[in-house]
Parts: C-alpha cells; sequence; structure tokens
C-alpha cells in the first residue's frame, strides 16, 4: 500500500527530486490550518486508500511546519507556490500541478493513469 513519505527537509526535497529521475513524485503540498487544504487532504487521501500507482513516490510538505522546503520547492520547480497544492514531478522537472478545490481522486486518477 502507498503512503507519504513526509519530507521536512531541503535535503529529504532534493533527493525525492533526484529519485524522480527513475521513479515518478507526487508532491502534495498541505496547510494544516487551512479548511480547502484539509479537504484536498481527504481527497489525495482516498486516492491512495483505493488503487493508487505504486510506482510513484508520494511525497507531503507540511507548508506552515516547513516553509523553508515548500519555498524550495517552488523556486526549484519553477511552480508559483500554492496551498494545498498537487504537483507530479518527473525527472526533476514540474509536469502537472493544480490546486486548491481541483485535488481531487479523481483528477489524481487521471494524472496518473
Amino acid at each position: 500500500m502507498s503512503k507519504w513519505m513526509r519530507i521536512q527537509s531541503i535535503q529529504e526535497l532534493n533527493d525525492a527530486l533526484e529519485r524522480s529521475s527513475s521513479q515518478p513524485l507526487l508532491l502534495f503540498k498541505h496547510s494544516t490550518r487551512c479548511p480547502i487544504s484539509a479537504g484536498a487532504h481527504k481527497e489525495a487521501e482516498a486516492y491512495l486508500n483505493g488503487t493508487p500507482r505504486e510506482d510513484v513516490t508520494y511525497g507531503l510538505i507540511y507548508v506552515i511546519e516547513n516553509r523553508d522546503v515548500s519555498n524550495e520547492a517552488a523556486e526549484r520547480l519553477g511552480v508559483k507556490h500554492e496551498s494545498p497544492q498537487a504537483i507530479l514531478i518527473k525527472e526533476g522537472q514540474a509536469v502537472w500541478n493544480t490546486s486548491h478545490s481541483k485535488i481531487t481522486k479523481a483528477a489524481l486518477q487521471e494524472i496518473l493513469r
């Protein structure tokens, strides 16, 4: 079963981005203080609790607790920071992203099939 890999340091972010050259990374940026983010997180959890792709790494950044990591991800990937936000990364590059209420189980199933 797939689970979130919590990313709490810039080194962990660097490692995850490096691994995306051999395995896609779905990065979820989550605000623990935002009800919209809580809803998006539930949708992402529903995806993971269903039949997620096992060949994808699922990374989770808490944007308030690890703001430096969240900002580094935005800068490195060239994706304007939003929260909540889902970013699909392949070979170190963002290839898709969405935010807020557009983060749904169905949207994740679609992009990851």
